[in-house]
């Protein structure tokens, strides 16, 4: 576990003026498909263009391989443009087709409450108010009145099957001998009713996704095209890929990283981010931050020149947990960061946020003897494994390099009193400068 730096001012936002946002997006690396980027450009510079990102609640939250199109939005809306955050209540019965297998079908009842979790997710990246304010729109609103035989008639008859099974997923699933259903090979054509609903209510003349969604994408634009005699643009960012190539996507690790502060702490959060390889650290500052290009390729500079700083690690960490989590969540996930290596007052810190932090280092549950006493220190330190053994914890000891709740331990035969008890139950042990682990003690 690495704690951070204690700078804790944020960064004003550049915007880029609206003719230029496409150079902003692809100096980036956030531009990756266009259907005509001329066109586009044209359209982006004339004036403001109305554009959507969808979202389905096939989970009770978004997680970071979201984070690439909500930023994206964001920057669209910071040049002048009005976003449309589309909720996928009607999708996200079906679900997008995974490649391998068919996806598990959630009730209604969850989707619907799944919904309503992830428009507050969504809601800090875009601003609701002033002349290009976003609208959160629900793509149940549109397909639940419609019946089968309309849908056939007025959508489907504009697809062609032979078109619909040359996309990736759907081949992929074709190869399989479990092969791919009829409600999971309909999702394009939804998707593309969609747009072509967005159209029609809001004049959205742009869509914008990942480019895994491509084939849905330009499914409707092709669909607005038949159905409405209409061009429209589509844009794709890259799928993020981590710089040993494996994908940046929903799992790192093992670690879903939930936008949801009751699925991933934003102590955990910030910490995620905070320990981006060096390698990476770049990119991602690219993709995700809004600070100047000058400022970005600063701090590219200064991780190449001293990488032992972590100076970009911890503007990324700090940009994107006030974006996600809000500026005092921030403040107090560093005061915790700063408070556990010695650096702060540990009793500043909220009984939550110290939880998170201490369920993040090596931690163990102890309870009290018969008598009501706690563990002497020798045997907490061996048992979060802060060292090897008890004789080892009497060495570290004598040679003064044990501390509890950051005060020096000064004695082999000391033992914490309930006084010490952060918030009633945490004790925080730390062996030298860096090396912290955690005590519950059950009540």
């Amino acid at each position: 576990m690495t704690g951070p730096g204690d700078n804790t001012e944020q960064p004003e936002q550049s915007t880029p003026p609206a003719q230029s946002v496409l150079d902003d997006l692809r100096w980036r690396g956030l531009l990756a498909e266009s259907t005509d980027e001329d066109a586009l450009r044209a359209a982006l510079a004339e004036g403001p263009v109305t554009y959507y990102v969808g979202f389905d609640p096939t989970a009770p939250s978004l997680h970071h391989g979201n984070l690439v199109q909500l930023v994206t939005a964001r920057r669209l809306q910071q040049a002048g443009h009005t976003p449309l955050l589309l909720i996928g209540g009607s999708t996200g019965l079906i679900g997008d087709p995974k490649p391998d297998a068919e996806r598990t079908l959630n009730d209604p009842e969850t989707v619907a409450g799944w919904v309503e979790r992830l428009k507050g997710q969504v809601t800090p990246f875009v601003d609701f108010d002033g002349p290009n304010a976003a609208q959160i729109v629900n793509n149940l609103d549109w397909t639940a009145p419609v019946s089968v035989l309309e849908f056939l008639r007025d959508i489907g008859r504009h697809f062609r099957v032979n078109k619909m099974i040359q996309k990736e997923v759907v081949k992929a699933r074709l190869d399989t001998e479990q092969g791919i259903g009829y409600a999971e090979f309909s999702y394009q054509i939804l998707q593309a009713f969609d747009y072509l609903e967005l159209y029609r209510r809001y004049g959205c003349t742009l869509q914008t996704g990942g480019s895994d969604q491509w084939g849905n994408i330009t499914a409707g634009v092709d669909l607005i095209r038949r159905a409405a005699g209409a061009t429209v643009h589509a844009m794709a960012t890259p799928l993020l890929t981590r710089s040993d190539g494996t994908k940046f996507g929903k799992s790192a690790g093992g670690l879903t990283v939930w936008l949801d502060p009751e699925m991933m702490s934003p102590y955990a959060f910030y910490q995620f981010w905070f320990n981006t390889a060096d390698a990476d650290v770049g990119q991602y500052l690219r993709v995700f931050s809004f600070r100047s290009r000058e400022e970005l390729e600063m701090l590219e500079k200064t991780t190449a020149e001293r990488p032992a700083a972590r100076e970009a690690q911890r503007v990324l960490a700090e940009e994107l947990t006030t974006l996600v989590h809000g500026a005092d969540e921030c403040a107090q996930v560093i005061a915790a960061s700063g408070a556990l290596f010695g650096r702060g007052a540990l009793t500043d810190v909220d009984a939550r946020t110290l939880d998170a932090a201490l369920r993040e280092t090596p931690h163990v549950r102890v309870e009290r003897d018969t008598g009501g006493a706690l563990p002497p220190m020798v045997d907490l330190l061996a048992e979060t494994g802060l060292v090897a053994s008890r004789s080892a914890a009497r060495r570290t000891i004598d040679e003064g390099g044990a501390y509890l709740n950051n005060e020096r331990v000064t004695s082999v035969e000391s033992a914490p009193s309930a006084g010490d008890l952060l918030h009633g139950r945490w004790l925080v042990l730390r062996r030298g400068r860096r090396n912290v682990a955690g005590v519950e003690v059950s009540t």
